[in-house]
Formats: C-alpha cells, structure tokens, sequence
C-alpha cells in the first residue's frame, strides 16, 4: 500500500537499487565464502580488488540500465498520463506528442488516438448544445411574444397544481398584493374546488384531447373567471397521465356576469310588474264593460269583445316575451357540452364522499349542456338532503326532445313543495358565495319538480334545454409545433 503512492519513476529506482544491492550481497558472500574455502591470508588483497572492480561493474551496468528505463519509459509514461489528464479535464486543442513515447510500442498512437477523438466529442457536444440552447431560447422568446399577445391568461401547473409559466395576463387577472410567482400553489390564488373537479375529470377520462371548461373566483378579490383546462400528458399510460400537468387558460367574466345579473333582475321585475296589471285588465275590463258599457246590447257585445281581445293579446305577448327571455337565457352563460356518463359518475363519487349514501347513475349515450361543477354540487346537495329514510336511489339521464330529462329517484315518502324550494334556496359548496340551486336552475332556464311514480316510488325531474346523441368520435385534427 506504501509504494502504490509512489510515483512510477521512483518506483523503478527503487527496483534497480534493490537489484544492485543483491547482486553485491550475492557478490560478496561469493568472495567471503571463496576466501575461506582458500584458507590463505595472502590471497585477501586479491579478493578484495576482484571484488571492487566487480562490485563497480555491476553498479554501472543497473545504474545504465536504471538510466534507459528512466528516459525511455518511466518518464514517457509520466507524460503521457499528464497530457491525457490534462485533455479530460480542460480543453486542449494541441495534438498528444508521440515522439516521447516512441519507445512504448502501441500505447502514444493509442492515447494519441483517444485523445483526437475525446476532442472531437466534446467539439461535437459543445456545438450541440450552443445548438439546442440557441433554439430552445429563440424558441422561449417566441412563445413568450405569442403569449404576450394572447387575450387570455395561461397558467401551465404541474400535477401538485404549482405554477411553472404564466403570461402577463393571467398576472392582471389574479389580482392581489401578491403576484403570482413561480412553484407556488395556483390554489394561493385561485379558488380549488372547480379546478380540482375538472383536473379528476381529465385524468378519469380516455380521451387525450379532452379539455375541461369551468367557472373558478380569484382567492384576492373573489373576480369570476371563465376556464378552460387541457392535460399535458406525458404518455398513454395510465399512471403516467396520474402525474400529468395541464395548461389553464383564464378570462375574466365578472364585468359581464355582473350585467347579466342586472339586465336579468330587471327583465324579471319588468315582466313581475306587468304580467300581473295585464291579468287585473283582462279581468276588470270584463266587469267594468258589462256594469258601464252602452245600453245597445249589439254595441255593448262588440265593444266586450273588442276589450278581451286588445287584454288577451297584451297577455299573450308578454307570456311570448318572457318565455322568449327564458329561452335565450341560458344561450349567453358560459355551458359546456359534458358526457351523461362523466355526469352521473362525477354525482356518484361526490355522493359517496360526502357520506350521502349509495347512489345508481343510469345514463343514456347524450352530451349534455350544462355547467357540469354546479350541476354536480345541486344533485348532491338533493340526495343529501333527502336523507337516509329515503332508499334505492337512482339518478337518471334520459333523452327528451332536442334535450334531456335529469330524474332523481328514491323509494319512499315525497316532498313537498315547501321543503323542495327551502333546499333550493341553501347554498351549495361550490368555492363562491351566494350560488344556491335556484341560481343554478336560473343559469341553466330550467326549473324543478316533484311527481310520484308507481310501486312507492317518487322523483325530482330538471330538464334540461340542449343535449344531442354521442356520435363516432372524428379523426383528430394534427396540431403542428413550430420548430
């Protein structure tokens, strides 16, 4: 262990000396053991110069011999481990020397040769990577002036939901004394419940171009934004899509949302206020012609008559006006189109981890239009609330005209009319405040109802105004990526 620190030069000293020295050893018991075999002292002078002279002889031809192994192989050896040293560890463009190796056979052309081609690979791999850094900057510069331009706010989250990019919009859009940094959480700044729903629902699905569109509030200012959630998978297999990210791009729709609760509460007063004299008019002028009209009865006939026509059209188009308000209600708020199955599966799961009992989702092959998170929270909140003497429960989506019928059924006693509206009337866990299901129901133009079905049974019945049969899926459309 002592001599493998030594350097190969002193090594090979070290060699050659214990060689000299056994050899002299060996000469000199020779001389010794000579001497007394002899047995004449006259004859010692002669050993010992025989000796001497011997004893230089072998001195020089080691120390000659120590000498080539030194100059022609120890110290080429030396060198050439510097130089290769040397060249792994910086970059040295010179060519390895061969000439101070001449001596070593194969090994300089050799270590010349790998030290050419160590050069040249890390030529090579340098170039690359000034390639690829280039690109993948100019590539970031783009992106970030395509992003710069767009009107939405872009969030890409890891699979934990923490922030790795955003744009300067989705800055705007936040809010807050706080602005967004990079590997938080996006639930500091967003509400989690609508984003958490949609990130399940992507992963549950099959599809890797499905996409999820949701209404979220800023955690700041509680701002109502409308997105939409897409997955960056990183494979088809299934747990690797556990652990995908995803890209949500956000706008704001509170300013809108805010004017359609106002042209809304104003629609709905103008029409309360009407409706109601319309209906007194039609009545009143009936008994106000028949008391106070002409004597003529032929005139006072005419004139009746007259009266109830002029109050049942002005009946008739306001009940036209308002069912028209009802039907393009709906059209503006933001529904996507969502699978009846992904539908009843999201209610079951949420059923179930609310403790609410067994539910059984029965659904036709439809994509329903609605807002499939508010949706989701009003079913639960219903089953919950009808309560464990209530079993055998059954959600229903079956196809009813242009749309479809969404039917909550149990065995046992009804409800009433009075209980229904007070359950419509709480507010549902939905991450923003003051949404009830009588809003979801207004959102979406459709309304409530009980009936009773035969063998014990009831149900609660929403329609819904918009739903269409599922299809073969078409050929997706190749998305190219600039490069």
């Amino acid at each position: 262990m002592g001599l493998a620190r030594l350097s190969l030069r002193l090594r090979i000293f070290l060699f050659f000396a214990a060689l000299a020295m056994g050899n002299l050893a060996a000469l000199v018991a020779g001389l010794v053991f000579g001497f007394h075999k002899l047995a004449r002292p006259e004859a010692l002078s002669g050993f010992v110069i025989g000796g001497t002279v011997a004893g230089l002889v072998i001195l020089g031809l080691i120390g000659v011999v120590w000498a080539l192994f030194d100059a022609n192989l120890a110290r080429p050896i030396e060198r050439l481990a510097g130089s290769i040293r040397a060249r792994t560890q910086t970059a040295v463009d010179s060519a390895l020397d061969e000439s101070a190796g001449r001596y070593l056979g194969d090994l300089a052309p050799a270590a010349a040769a790998i030290a050419q081609h160590l050069n040249e690979t890390r030529s090579a791999l340098t170039e690359a990577v000034q390639r690829e850094t280039t690109r993948l900057a100019r590539e970031k510069d783009r992106l970030e002036t395509l992003l710069s331009d767009v009107p939405v706010g872009v969030l890409l989250c890891t699979a934990d939901h923490a922030l790795v990019f955003y744009n300067g919009q989705a800055v705007d859009l936040l809010g807050g004394a706080q602005a967004p940094g990079l590997d938080r959480r996006v639930f500091d700044y967003l509400h989690p419940a609508p984003i958490r729903h949609a990130h399940a629902r992507l992963l549950a699905t099959a599809d890797p171009d499905a996409a999820s569109d949701l209404l979220c509030a800023t955690v700041a200012d509680g701002r109502t934004l409308a997105a939409r959630m897409r997955l960056i998978s990183e494979g088809e297999d299934h747990q690797v899509r556990r652990l995908a990210g995803y890209v949500l791009t956000l706008r704001d729709v509170s300013a809108d949302l805010r004017a359609h609760a106002g042209r809304e509460a104003l629609m709905d007063e103008l029409f309360d206020r009407i409706r109601r004299p319309a209906a007194a008019l039609q009545s009143l002028m009936g008994v106000l012609i028949a008391e106070d009209g002409p004597a003529d009865p032929q005139a006072r006939a005419q004139l009746r008559e007259a009266a109830r026509a002029e109050a049942g059209h002005l009946a008739q188009a306001i009940h036209s006006l308002h069912d028209r308000h009802e039907a393009m209600r709906a059209d503006w708020w933001p529904l996507a189109m969502i699978r009846a199955s992904d539908f009843g599966a999201a209610v079951q799961a949420r059923v179930a981890a609310e403790g609410a009992g067994d539910l059984l989702p029965v659904t036709a092959a439809l994509l329903l239009r609605l807002e499939g998170f508010e949706m989701v929270a009003l079913i639960a909140h219903l089953v919950r609330r009808l309560g464990p003497g209530r079993a055998e429960k059954r959600l229903e989506v079956l196809e009813d005209g242009a749309g479809a019928l969404i039917a909550l059924e149990w065995r046992g006693a009804a409800v009433a009319i009075a209980d229904l509206e007070l359950w419509l009337s709480e507010p549902l866990d939905v991450g923003q405040a003051e949404v009830t299901g009588r809003r979801v129901l207004s959102v979406h133009a459709t309304d409530l109802w009980p009936e009773r079905l035969h063998e014990g049974r009831h149900r609660l019945c929403l329609p819904l105004r918009e739903a269409r049969r599922i299809g073969p899926d078409p050929h997706p459309v190749p998305r190219p990526v600039p490069r």
